[in-house]
């Protein structure tokens, strides 16, 4: 077998594979919006295109030499440990806003899942990752209401 077909190669066809289901599902959606010019379809096609880019570069680069591919920092990363709790962690927070969503609204579900991503990461300052995540959320939840993008009520808990 040659030192090519040993190569996690199908890594990148499995990208460019995800980048095709991302354009077929582009081709679904308007292109184009009355109101901006921009429609939801232009983003997913962006999406799309550079996962199928990065997948083609990915399998190029597996075709050269595996010296070429290797990072410093990787060299000791089959060293560390599994661990569950940080993976549980990120797991349940990024499935939350199944669950969090209508109840208590954008902004404090995404300060929920920031800090606790950033705790699965290893940050140990919770009331900074709040303030962190509820800072940015409340951003994006008013920058979005004034493109005209409805994300829900701010605080539907409290009726804002």
């Amino acid at each position: 077998m040659t030192s090519w077909l040993r190569r996690p190669w199908w890594v990148g066809v499995a990208i460019i594979a995800m980048g095709s289901v991302w354009l077929y599902g582009a081709s679904t959606l308007s292109q184009s919006s009355s109101i901006s010019g921009v429609g939801p379809g232009i983003f997913v096609t962006l999406i799309g295109v550079a996962l199928i880019v990065c997948g083609v570069v990915l399998v190029f680069q597996m075709s050269r030499s595996v010296d070429d591919l290797a990072a410093p920092a990787e060299e000791g990363a089959g060293k560390t440990p599994f661990q569950a709790v940080p993976f549980v962690t990120a797991l349940v927070a990024v499935a939350s806003p199944m669950l969090l969503m209508t109840s208590v609204g954008f902004p404090l579900t995404a300060a929920l899942i920031f800090a606790a991503v950033t705790h699965a990461f290893g940050s140990r300052r919770i009331l900074f990752d709040l303030a962190v995540g509820a800072v940015l959320s409340s951003t994006s939840w008013f920058v979005f209401r004034w493109l005209g993008v409805e994300l829900g009520s701010f605080l539907p808990l409290l009726r804002l």
